[in-house]
């Protein structure tokens, strides 16, 4: 496997963690936090947790994305990343956070799944490409 392929996961998985930072930044909160007692308490910055969440998987997301697309093409990084980060969510929600899961969803996201193979596979076929 390709170290690129490697970047690319590690990017959707920071995507996907990304989503879920912004989920629970709470502006309100980190606003009536009072900030006298931020050093004497460290469970007193626990609102700024998401925001450092943000910064760090959104980093995490460019960076890697970056990094992969060096060697795979844009459109095939850009298919797989979101899938990738999709159905990750998907899984972080259903199995975290307790949300449902239909199976009308599972067929979705087979879908899903089967188109990006399907694009990587017949990406491989075509000339030139180097995957």
């Amino acid at each position: 496997m390709n170290i690129s392929w490697i970047y690319l996961l590690i990017a959707s998985l920071s995507e996907a963690l990304w989503l879920f930072a912004v989920k629970f930044m709470d502006v309100k909160a980190v606003k009536a936090m009072g900030w006298s007692g931020f050093f004497h308490d460290p469970l007193h910055a626990k609102p700024l947790l998401p925001f450092l969440g943000y910064a760090v998987f959104g980093a995490g997301n460019v960076i890697f994305l970056s990094m992969s697309m060096r060697t795979i093409p844009a459109s095939t990084a850009a298919a797989v990343w979101m899938a990738v980060a999709l159905v990750s969510a998907k899984l972080i929600d259903t199995f975290w956070f307790k949300e449902p899961l239909s199976g009308v969803q599972v067929l979705w996201f087979a879908f899903i799944i089967v188109g990006v193979v399907g694009l990587n596979l017949t990406g491989a076929s075509l000339p030139g490409h180097s995957s």
